[in-house]
């Protein structure tokens, strides 16, 4: 039995759930390439950046995965619930009864997907949204990791929800790190979110606590910048595809939180919106690792973010050498990009056919 890759973390060989995040569902509401103004009808994706993780690895990596968050007993939430079963994720939910005019209620998302020199428009309407009423106390966190669990993940946007989303993180963080297992966090600063009770401050002074937890970060030069407070590059890259500001970021992080051993990021130049470059980088306890690159022709773009991150996380539970589990993620998000919707739609022959340099030539 060949030696598994330790990437200076200690995962364990193997739990009743291999991977459980904490987060808030949403419905994402798309009227395709028609913008909302002029649109008459949409399809319904279920979505949320933590959810997004647990469906992708289940659905697509075969993986034993569980979502910890609310739920709302009315039809969007049955909808949403139906969705997750179907992706085979395990439900952890924290009930609210909507009282059949104003909530609580299942956030939604409106997003159209853009055309060609047309970006994308992404907007929210997150009132009274149960997501945002979760706070320490809500999930019985020993009960959930009682079989073992190999890895725990949350993210920047559920962290922004409110003022006690941020602490149910931590006490998840917390009681998962007990149970012995790896915990990562996606940065994803949205300042839109922050501001309406926080502002930027108030981020900084949330996510410093939470990252003080964190063994995997995913995030980007703006996310360290913004959500760890951590300075910026004294050269500023010579394409969005240049991976030397992000490392020359690196030592910084890893000085202000000496635990985390791996930090992963997507690289898009967006030529169009339908015409992305595409690749990926890593900080691997200590030495860095590029994706290749490649031409995206979009379809909805949502999620491929969420798609890296899950196939680099699958990378690492199976114990792949660093750079197949780069390659792994770089190529589950790429595919990612050409499904509706913002979860996997891939198999996992497809994913390890990409990820070795596939191409797009027909399967007979």
């Amino acid at each position: 039995m060949e030696k598994k890759m330790s990437y200076g973390l200690n995962i364990r060989p193997e739990a009743a759930l291999d991977f459980v995040s904490v987060g808030a569902l949403v419905h994402r509401l798309d009227p395709g390439i028609i913008p909302f103004r002029k649109a008459t009808e949409c399809q319904i994706h279920v979505s949320g950046g933590e959810f997004n993780c647990a469906a992708n690895l289940a659905d697509c990596f075969g993986l034993k995965t569980g979502i910890a968050t609310a739920m709302v007993d009315y039809p969007i939430g049955d909808l949403i619930a139906e969705r997750v079963k179907a992706m085979g994720v395990k439900p952890f939910y924290k009930r609210f009864k909507h009282n059949g005019v104003n909530g609580p209620n299942m956030a939604a998302v409106y997003s159209d997907r853009g055309q060609g020199v047309r970006a994308p428009v992404v907007f929210y309407n997150r009132c009274n949204e149960a997501g945002a009423q979760l706070k320490p106390g809500d999930f019985d966190w020993q009960d959930i990791f009682s079989g073992g669990v190999r890895w725990f993940h949350s993210g920047g946007i559920f962290a922004a929800l409110s003022e006690t989303t941020g602490e149910a993180i931590m006490e998840g963080m917390k009681a998962a790190k007990a149970a012995g297992a790896v915990v990562s966090f996606d940065l994803n600063y949205r300042a839109k979110l922050w501001n309406i009770w926080g502002g930027h401050g108030r981020a900084l002074e949330v996510i410093e606590r939470i990252v003080e937890n964190v063994d995997v970060l995913v995030g980007n030069e703006e996310d360290l910048q913004m959500g760890l407070g951590i300075a910026g590059p004294e050269v500023s890259a010579k394409s969005k595809l240049d991976p030397s500001t992000f490392f020359g970021m690196i030592d910084k992080v890893v000085t202000k939180y000496p635990q985390v051993k791996i930090v992963a990021t997507t690289l898009r130049e967006v030529h169009s919106t339908n015409h992305h470059s595409w690749s990926a980088v890593a900080w691997i306890d200590g030495k860095t690792f590029t994706a290749p690159t490649c031409e995206l022709t979009i379809l909805d773009r949502v999620g491929g973010g969420d798609g890296f991150a899950s196939g680099f996380f699958y990378g690492l539970l199976t114990g792949e050498p660093e750079q197949a589990a780069v390659n792994l993620g770089w190529a589950h998000g790429a595919l990612l990009t050409t499904f509706p919707g913002d979860t996997t739609m891939a198999t996992v022959d497809q994913v390890r056919a990409f990820a070795k340099g596939g191409s797009a030539r027909i399967q007979r």
